[in-house]
């Protein structure tokens, strides 16, 4: 879908009216339409879309509930629902018309407005053979006075990338493997001349002590990789700053020994959606030229069960010399992430945030809506979550007390992956990470529940599988401190 703006609408494009409650002022283009609301024929309630024809033009009505209570998700809903009735029906162009009215800014309108209808017009079924059976929406131009082109072309950028990632999260696990998904970081650094790429494969990754990744990939006929892109621009904001985003890259994640349910098991081929939206973030940064120095890490590795798994009661070596004793098998993402986190330091990262798939006790306290965070850095976290908030990948602070290491302590080693209490089950994982985080400003995001639906949401988000949580989030992060 290409985005464009312009100050009027386009000759046979399908006008988008956002409606709020109470609807006035309706705009001129949608004469009529305040009689269908009368009648009932449209709604203002939020996240409805219904195609109507006033006059010679085609008009969607979408709500956006309550005036008083307007926020950028509910813009998001309204083009999403806009747009897929469109697709459901005859297709073709879209004018999403700015409302000044709105009290909204309009940079936000825009942004909002281009999500929604990119994300919300996403279609997970890569692989019928069938193709879409929905209508193609070539095109979508922002109409207004006041529309900014370069407002529109960076949101266009950031949604098109989380879509990226979404295509690796739902990608099956026969298809994306630790190597394959190599290869297309590869191909990303390859369409930038700002990045660069290095992929650990094992003999390299067992020079440098990763015990604990390999350790959970010992089980795969797919060996473990640990993938590196660098984005370093020309001339940057602040040369010393080096931007750190690590991802937990479990292709596909059984549990090992500890073997999951059979029910839903499909889904963890999802279990490197950190992994996917560091990758895509990068791929943002890039395109959008942030003069942010990013470094990105992804620890890749399938965690099944074979004649070399790793077993409960083994102890691993991390690359920081930390040994492990493994108690749970199915806790592997915080063992591919404690040696990525050290290689990230040791590389020269200045400030992290890490993205994993890493516990369900944050999917149940948070459901699919907001992330986890967590940090050693008050100040660092709460610019994590402001990114978030303002992006639209909503995020939740978390805590972190030294008396919770309490939980990791292991009679047999350093520490052990897993505590049989299962109380605070999140910020445990929190705590063994901040073990391997280094020295200096580290983030640990929890994307459990946004990362990956097993049930439509509801809302802009309304497909199942791979959401992007986080490419926008980081985006935004960096931009902000590229800003400063």
């Amino acid at each position: 879908m290409d985005i464009e703006v312009a100050a009027g609408s386009p000759e046979g494009a399908t006008i988008v009216v956002a409606v709020a409650d109470p609807p006035e002022p309706l705009p001129a283009a949608a004469v009529g339409l305040a009689d269908l609301l009368a009648s009932h024929d449209v709604s203002s309630d939020r996240g409805t879309a219904r195609l109507v024809r006033l006059g010679d033009r085609r008009v969607v009505a979408t709500g956006l509930g309550p005036r008083a209570e307007l926020e950028p998700d509910a813009i998001r809903d309204a083009a999403a629902a806009a747009l897929r009735v469109l697709g459901d029906t005859v297709g073709g162009d879209a004018a999403w018309l700015l409302d000044e009215s709105l009290p909204l800014p309009v940079a936000e309108q825009i942004r909002a407005a281009i999500e929604g209808a990119v994300l919300g017009s996403y279609d997970p079924g890569a692989w019928k053979t069938s193709g879409s059976r929905r209508r193609p929406i070539p095109r979508l131009t922002v109409v207004g006075s006041s529309a900014n082109a370069p407002d529109a072309e960076r949101a266009a950028v950031v949604a098109a990338w989380t879509n990226r990632s979404r295509d690796l999260s739902n990608a099956p696990a026969n298809e994306l493997t630790p190597a394959s998904f190599a290869d297309r970081a590869a191909e990303l650094a390859d369409r930038f001349d700002t990045v660069t790429c290095e992929v650990l494969e094992p003999d390299e990754m067992e020079r440098r002590g990763m015990g604990a990744l390999l350790g959970v990939g010992m089980g795969s006929h797919n060996p473990p990789r640990l993938i590196a892109l660098r984005h370093e621009p020309r001339e940057a904001a602040r040369p010393e700053l080096v931007l750190g985003l690590v991802g937990k890259g479990i292709t596909f994640d059984t549990g090992g020994v500890a073997l999951k349910p059979a029910t839903y098991m499909e889904e963890m081929r999802g279990d490197m959606s950190g992994g996917a939206a560091v990758v895509a973030a990068t791929g943002a940064i890039a395109e959008l030229g942030l003069p942010v120095r990013t470094l990105t890490v992804v620890a890749a590795a399938e965690n099944v069960m074979g004649g070399g798994s790793f077993r409960p009661g083994d102890v691993l070596t991390a690359s920081n010399g930390k040994t492990i004793e493994i108690t749970n098998t199915d806790a592997e993402g915080r063992l591919v992430l404690a040696d990525a986190l050290v290689y990230a330091r040791d590389q020269g990262a200045t400030h992290i945030v890490d993205l994993a798939t890493l516990t369900g006790a944050m999917s149940r306290a948070l459901g699919d809506l907001y992330a986890g965070v967590f940090a050693n850095d008050d100040d660092w976290r709460a610019e994590v979550v402001a990114a978030g908030e303002a992006s639209g990948d909503h995020a939740w602070p978390w805590p972190m007390h030294p008396r919770y290491r309490r939980f990791i302590e292991s009679d047999f080693a350093d520490l052990k992956n897993h505590s049989i209490r299962s109380q605070g089950i999140p910020v445990y994982a929190a705590e063994f990470l901040r073990v391997f985080a280094g020295e200096g400003p580290w983030a640990h995001i929890d994307i459990a529940g946004p990362a990956f639906l097993t049930w439509s949401r509801g809302d802009y988000l309304w497909q199942r599988g791979g959401t992007g949580y986080g490419v926008r989030l980081l985006t935004e992060l960096a931009s902000r401190l590229a800003s400063r």
